[in-house]
Parts: C-alpha cells; structure tokens; sequence
C-alpha cells in the first residue's frame, strides 16, 4: 500500500466506522464467554457462568465496531448455532485446547455446522483457547485433530489463544477486523 493509500485509509477510519457481526461458537466451557469478557473489558474473570442460550455484546476496536453472539456450548442449545451464524462476517470457533477427550466432539459439532448450505464461504477462525495448561494441544494438533485442512469453500483460519493471559488476543483481533464490512 502506498503513502498515499494509507494516508486515505487513515482519513477514512477517522470518520466511518467499519461493522462486523461474528458468532462464537463451540462445546461448553471451551470459554467463549470469557474470550468476550476479554474482548469487552481487557480483563479475565476466573468465575464465568455458564451461557444459557445465547448473549449479545458489543465492542469497538479501533475503526470497527463487532457485534459478538456469544451462543451456549451444551448439546441442547447446539441446534440454534445455525440461525445465529446466518449472514455474519465470521464464525469464531472455539475449543479447548487442554480438553483431549471432547476434541472429537468439537470436530464434528464444527464440520456438521459448516456443511449447512445456509453457511457457505462465511470465514471461520478457529481458537485453541487455554493454550496455558500444561499438554495443552499445539496449533498443528488442533488442526489435524479438528480435520480442518479438509474445510473447503472458506477461509479458515486457527491460533491458540489463552483468555487467562490474554495470549494471541492481540492477533485474534486483527484476523477479525480484516474481515468487517468494507
């Protein structure tokens, strides 16, 4: 980008702000409502309740303002993730990286979901959250463990992330700004 384009783009960000609408989504506890607490407040609380059904929250980084869908992990609310995931910028899924035994079942949760006809060519970034537990899964393993080479038709993208340290949030963000509203 030229001097002269980033000169305009800065300009711009001064005066029009961006609109971006994500869903987090992923097997309960994997801690999507504390990636939001981190998104909204910069601050991790050990003690998250549990979402029942569904939360709505807002937040502004820098030049785009997100409205993030935070949906409940239990098996009965799993069915509603489609509706909620309609029509928005990118999906967020996220596991837990530290939990071995449920990453069989994230996988098939996330690529049932994709394979809604309604869903096509929506990005999806996937987050290993609680990357600071001891043999927590690695990148590559999240990758190969979640099938995700075999996603086709979207961009798919995936970072470990610790919401506790706030690990990669910083890089999280900027995947997700890049993809608002132009």
């Amino acid at each position: 980008m030229g001097l002269w384009e980033s000169f305009m783009e800065w300009i711009r960000s001064l005066f029009f702000k961006q609109e971006m609408e994500i869903s987090l989504i992923g097997l309960q506890n994997a801690g999507k409502s504390s990636f939001v607490n981190v998104l909204t407040t910069g601050q991790h609380a050990e003690e998250m309740i549990p979402t029942v059904g569904f939360n709505m929250r807002k937040v502004s980084k820098g030049s785009v303002n997100i409205k993030m869908w935070d949906l409940g992990g239990q098996p009965r609310f799993r069915s509603m993730w489609e509706r909620y995931c309609r029509g928005v910028n990118a999906i967020v899924y996220i596991v837990d990286a530290s939990d071995h035994d449920k990453i069989d079942v994230a996988k098939t949760e996330l690529h049932d979901l994709l394979a809604k006809p309604t869903l096509n060519g929506i990005p999806v970034l996937v987050l290993g959250n609680k990357n600071d537990v001891p043999n927590s899964l690695d990148v590559e393993a999240i990758i190969h463990r979640m099938e995700l080479k075999a996603i086709e038709g979207r961009e798919v993208c995936c970072y470990n992330v610790s919401c506790k340290n706030q690990t990669n949030i910083d890089i999280t963000v900027e995947w997700l700004t890049k993809h608002a509203k132009k």
